[in-house]
């Protein structure tokens, strides 16, 4: 009896060693409908496999992952798109499983549109539907025959219909032209559909004026978005006001983007 008090107190202590010298990788993220797939070495002692238990959400999987390599499949936990998760991977000392698609709990840009309108106070309004993870929503305005970015918000994630309002501080003369756009881990922008709307607001003018030389400062007569771009295409000084100190511009050539114009001076 004494012996097998002293072999199961052995076989207990072993047991703490081991998990006090183990690893564990976690991988936190949303489900995405996909599984993750772990690459599985043997152990360092040459008996086993790396990888002794995972874990999604803490409770236990039943996946099988005594082989050089395995799934993780979330299928059985009935996980709701979007859902958070956070995947433990315990592993033995001195070997390392490897996740060959971490990008799979990474949220994806998956928004729809519903409604989307500015305002020409610079308010806008938009409803999404059908988001499943939390990305940077970039509002993009077009003048000056390109995209540029005008601000940006927080999306929320859910994947029912979600409403949001931004305040746009870049409203130009004439015609305004706004969308939506969402970048996820692939590195590919999605882009929503257009807004536009007609301002009122009168057309924005400068002093010296086209072509002519500029001492210390260019103002307009209200305040506009503005860029500088020098003779090589290099941009030099960009702002949200009503005038642009260039006193430390070299001489040259200046192109100017403002209002929703163009022009050109010199230094």
């Amino acid at each position: 009896m004494f012996n097998k008090l002293k072999f199961a107190a052995f076989v207990s202590f072993s047991m703490l060693v081991s998990q006090a010298f183990a690893g564990v990788i976690t991988i936190e993220g949303n489900y995405q409908g996909k599984n993750l797939y772990i690459q599985n070495p043997f152990a360092s002692s040459g008996v086993g496999f790396c990888t002794y238990e995972v874990q999604i959400n803490g409770k236990v999987t039943t996946d099988e992952i005594q082989s050089s390599a395995f799934e993780v499949d979330f299928s059985f936990f009935q996980l709701p798109l979007g859902a958070k998760v956070e995947v433990k991977i315990k592993h033995k000392d001195e070997c390392k499983p490897k996740v060959l698609n971490p990008e799979v709990l990474k949220p994806m840009s998956t928004f729809e549109v519903e409604a989307m309108k500015v305002s020409p106070n610079g308010t806008l309004n938009v409803t999404t539907k059908g988001e499943v993870g939390k990305l940077t929503f970039y509002i993009e305005q077009f003048r000056w025959n390109k995209w540029v970015n005008v601000g940006e918000f927080e999306g929320k994630g859910i994947p029912t219909s979600t409403d949001y309002t931004h305040t746009i501080t870049t409203i130009h003369s004439g015609e305004n032209r706004f969308r939506l756009k969402q970048v996820d881990g692939t590195g590919k922008p999605r882009y929503s559909m257009e807004s536009k709307f007609r301002s009122p607001l009168p057309e924005i003018t400068w002093t010296p004026g086209e072509g002519k030389k500029a001492a210390d400062e260019i103002r307009f007569s209200d305040k506009t978005l503005y860029e500088i771009y020098n003779s090589f295409g290099n941009i030099v000084d960009k702002g949200l006001a009503g005038s642009a100190n260039v006193s430390k511009l070299e001489k040259g050539t200046y192109y100017l983007n403002y209002d929703n114009k163009t022009g050109t001076f010199k230094k």
